[in-house]
């Protein structure tokens, strides 16, 4: 069986060399990969990707960590950067918390991902400062995505989370609302350690920019679920007058809010309007007015960033963006969309 060091012999060129013009990577001249070519079809030649790694001193793979790949955003960005690593040639190798310490601490501060994966990625994961130690002491490319974590020499991939939620609120105010509850992450929650508190500023400063004071009893905080959705708009209802509209801190909980709006006996949004954020796959069947976010592009352009570093093969932009110098962010565009379940205030 022909193997990857007789045809670099035959190409007159190191095996190293072959791995890279085989995988198509720039890094080759144009006349060392058709000599490479050549010898390979002389051979016949079928490329091993292990083999082919190997000769690059590299794994040839990336390691995604997510807090709970159940949830929409981890699960739309992971299959969006399994397919841009595939493309270019590259596995996955996926670490999903699910709120387990012990797993966290396992994959963060040890020697696990050691030799294991040539760079890693981090979505919307909360780092301490062992976290950042040991992360420092693997000496390996790294990006994050919607992280409110900064990681030094990092890049990060996001969207404006407060820019998001004043947006959302100002929907709002600008059909007539002015008693505006929000329902928004638990602190303890280890999924809204940043988010929660960025769209909680958004909406509080479109208040502000209103002239409206913010009333404590239309905020409550819950779980970034339906279930959580649903609890804390139950609180909210039972507290007294139920407010014209409300502001979810994502759609998940705003699909939660509709439930117990409805279980209530109240309309949507006919007695009380509600928006979310994120436009979940099922926003536009439910008729969810949203603040839309590119989760898959996030998850595309990460990766594109991470493997510049390794001479990967470029798929091209992706939104128009490019990838940042310096460790600097990247923030990319958020957009309202309007569907049914938000509409001027019922008069009285």
């Amino acid at each position: 069986m022909t193997r990857i060091d007789d045809v670099a012999r035959l190409a007159g060129v190191s095996t190293a060399t072959v791995s890279r013009a085989l995988r198509g990577l720039p890094t080759v001249s144009a006349a060392t990969r058709h000599r490479v070519l050549a010898a390979a079809e002389q051979l016949d030649y079928a490329v091993s990707p292990s083999a082919s790694r190997l000769a690059g001193g590299r794994t040839g793979t990336v390691a995604v960590v997510v807090p709970r790949i159940t949830r929409w955003f981890f699960s739309t960005v992971v299959e969006a950067v399994e397919e841009y690593l595939h493309q270019s040639g590259y596995d996955l190798l996926l670490y999903n918390l699910g709120g387990r310490e012990q797993i966290r601490q396992r994959v963060l501060r040890t020697a696990n991902l050691h030799k294991r994966v040539d760079a890693i990625m981090l979505v919307a994961t909360p780092l301490g400062p062992a976290d950042l130690t040991a992360l420092a002491a693997l000496d390996l490319p790294g990006v994050t995505i919607s992280s409110g974590t900064v990681v030094p020499n990092w890049p990060c991939v996001r969207i404006d989370d407060v820019a998001a939620a004043r947006t959302a609120t100002r929907h709002l105010l600008d059909l007539g609302h002015r008693r505006i509850a929000h329902i928004s992450g638990d602190p303890d929650d280890e999924l809204a350690y940043t988010t929660h508190l960025d769209r909680r500023r958004g909406y509080e400063s479109a208040l502000r920019a209103a002239g409206l004071r913010q009333d404590p009893s239309l905020d409550v905080e819950s779980q970034f679920t339906i279930a959580g959705g649903t609890r804390a708009t139950a609180e909210l209802l039972a507290r007294g007058e139920p407010p014209t509209a409300i502001v979810a801190a994502c759609d998940e909980m705003a699909m939660g809010a509709m439930t117990a709006l409805r279980d209530a006996g109240l309309r949507v949004p006919q007695d009380v309007s509600v928006i979310g954020i994120d436009d979940h796959d099922l926003a536009g069947v439910l008729g969810l007015s949203t603040i839309a976010q590119p989760a898959a592009e996030q998850g595309r352009l990460a990766a594109r960033i991470l493997l510049d570093p390794l001479g990967a093969r470029n798929l091209g932009p992706i939104v128009g963006q490019r990838s940042p110098a310096d460790g600097a962010p990247v923030i990319l565009p958020t957009r309202l969309v309007v569907r049914d379940s938000t509409a001027p205030p019922r008069a009285h």
